[in-house]
């Protein structure tokens, strides 16, 4: 049986630029820190999987002196984690106000993938707070109810390891080889391949410019049918699926039939088990 698994952030809805950086930002002011991201510079720190780790960017032996930070590891890991759950409780509140709009096309896929009887979870580095948030945006509440959901410290290591999505594979149940992974990063799709999954990418705020060799189609979105008409553009295609204006569940299904080119899905599965996950 068929399986889709989203992404999260620039997914299922292009959260980064009006939710994640505004968050960060307004965390690092209450906090007193002398730091705020501008734009072009969160477009590289969005590079960096999981917000936890994007604040530890920060922590250079200057910065850490400048803003009184402790030196101790333990308690500077302590004083992180009280950020990020300020920022969490901060993006979430962007998110319920309504003013992120969800992605073209997710609700719809998702909703022909259930009534087709796929399997359906998010897989992503975000909190699990921030993932369910945006889930319940992007798909309503009964169809996000019947989501399972990978997110935030589940496994140590972050994408592009694969450990995320190798993880929610195995705890689901199903073979990699039957899975489509929705992906808008490279990052995210290097994490897809590496746990031997197939990968559609749609294009986000950050990501438009990014090599993604070995994905099995590149498109601007998964586009919508009138009356909110937005039209999918197709980017690449290695696979020959050849989507029309909207992506449809029969495009997904291509990927996972139709003929690969050598390499390119599965070249590092080898390297696909989670390390020291901790249980969902």
């Amino acid at each position: 049986m068929p399986a889709l698994v989203f992404d999260c952030d620039g997914v299922l809805a292009d959260t980064e630029r009006d939710g994640h950086l505004p968050a960060f930002n307004q965390t690092f002011e209450e906090f007193g820190l002398p730091v705020r991201w501008s734009d072009a510079e969160y477009a590289q720190k969005v590079k960096v999987g999981g917000g936890k780790e994007r604040m530890r960017t920060l922590l250079t032996p200057d910065f850490v002196a400048t803003a009184g930070l402790p030196s101790d590891p333990a308690a500077l890991d302590e004083q992180v984690a009280a950020w990020h759950r300020r920022k969490t409780e901060i993006y979430t509140g962007i998110i319920s106000s309504g003013r992120i709009p969800p992605r073209p096309g997710v609700r719809r896929i998702a909703e022909a993938a259930y009534e087709a009887g796929w399997p359906l979870a998010v897989a992503s580095t975000s909190a699990e707070a921030s993932v369910r948030s945006v889930l319940e945006l992007a798909m309503g509440p009964e169809l996000a109810a019947r989501f399972a959901v990978f997110a935030g410290d589940v496994v140590q290591r972050k994408k592009p390891a694969p450990d995320i999505y190798a993880f929610a594979v195995r705890r689901l149940g199903l073979d990699p080889a039957d899975v489509v992974a929705i992906e808008d990063s490279r990052n995210g799709m290097l994490a897809a391949l590496g746990a031997g999954l197939a990968c559609a990418v749609t294009t986000s705020a950050y990501t438009g410019e990014e090599d993604f060799t070995g994905a099995s189609l590149v498109v601007t979105s998964l586009g919508d049918p009138p009356p909110r008409e937005t039209v999918a553009r197709v980017l690449s295609d290695p696979r020959a699926v050849h989507p029309g204006p909207y992506v449809e569940l029969g495009d997904l299904t291509g990927l996972l039939t139709a003929d690969a080119d050598p390499g390119v899905r599965g070249d590092t599965a080898a390297d696909s088990t989670p390390s020291d996950p901790r249980p969902h």
